[in-house]
């Protein structure tokens, strides 16, 4: 097999089938996938068992204990057999050809990472937003010459083909939320050639269900997550990459933990979890400034935001609490 898909599955019956349908009438014949049922306790088991009957050179199924995403991801790992991983969740749906032509671009350019673009979808199939990943960037990127993209790239996993190779000594973290910040960004520094296309192959669904959660403490892992990325960069052949290294820590450490913050409604825990980014900021020498003068893509990253988040951002470096309150 050239590539194997690894689809984790928890209680998804309403959105599996239109997952499973695109990934079974993928233009890339040479593909394995690897469905992996993370203890589901409603019909989702009974639509991959008629998958795999109807597919069964394609389909690969599994039945686990519930451990959650990262631990089901980490099972279809061990279980691939192909040169190539990716990964789609299960109520999400992808083009016919996004496997092909990412694999044709890795195999041109000899790439270890390959990369395409995301729109979010709702229920319907109405696109939300489009998620541009690399757009001032060529089609094979060279990171020695071209490490702005550490600092640019989104670090889903769902939208990236891997070489199977970057995965030793590698998993995603067990019970961690935000593993992907975690982990991508730390198999990204093994890497020395990606690819992208601008193509939108990856439609990621905006669920009803999930817009209305709130925010925990969780959010507190995408600090753990920048921390644990800043350990590996240490050790990396990009060490001397200061510059990037900060533009990550600003990004994810900063601007994504704070659209996270702004969702948490406990008035308590919203304050011990500003105390923690605070702490990350003073520890990093992180100026206000800098945060403010952030670029990303070539692009003050503040300035392409919509307004109210402009406000938010900026009220909570400048003060304004109280104005502050209304935004959220």
């Amino acid at each position: 097999m050239i590539l194997s898909v690894i689809v984790p599955v928890y209680n998804v019956e309403k959105y599996l089938e239109k997952c499973l349908n695109s990934l079974v009438n993928q233009t890339l014949q040479e593909i394995e996938i690897l469905v992996v049922n993370d203890g589901s306790t409603d019909n989702s088991q009974l639509i991959i068992d008629e998958f795999t009957a109807k597919f069964p050179l394609k389909i690969r199924s599994f039945n686990k204990e519930n451990g959650g995403l990262s631990d089901a991801r980490n099972f279809g790992i061990e279980k691939a057999t192909g040169a190539l991983i990716g990964f789609v969740d299960s109520d999400d749906y992808v083009s016919d050809a996004m496997f092909e032509e990412m694999y044709l671009l890795a195999k041109k350019h000899n790439a270890e990472m390959a990369i395409c673009n995301l729109q979010k979808v709702d229920e319907v199939g109405n696109i939300t937003q489009k998620l541009t990943q690399i757009p001032n960037m060529p089609e094979k990127i060279d990171l020695r010459s071209n490490f702005t993209v550490f600092s640019d790239l989104s670090y889903f996993a769902c939208n990236k083909i891997f070489k199977k190779d970057l995965f030793e000594g590698e998993k995603f973290q067990k019970g961690m939320h935000f593993e992907d910040i975690e982990l991508i960004p730390q198999l990204l520094l093994k890497c020395k050639t990606i690819v992208q296309t601008q193509n939108y192959h990856y439609q990621y669904l905006e669920r009803t269900d999930s817009i209305s959660k709130t925010h925990t403490s969780k959010g507190l892992d995408i600090l753990k997550a920048v921390e644990n990325v800043e350990a590996a960069f240490r050790n990396s052949s990009y060490k001397s990459k200061k510059t990037e290294l900060k533009g990550f820590q600003i990004l994810e450490g900063i601007y994504t933990f704070l659209a996270y913050l702004a969702f948490v409604k406990n008035e308590e825990l919203h304050k011990e979890m500003a105390v923690e980014l605070k702490n990350f900021i003073e520890k990093r020498n992180i100026s206000k400034l800098e945060i403010l003068k952030y670029k990303r893509f070539g692009k003050n990253y503040l300035l392409s935001l919509p307004l109210k988040k402009q406000l938010f951002y900026i009220l909570y470096f400048f003060g304004g609490r109280s104005i502050l309150k209304k935004l959220i």
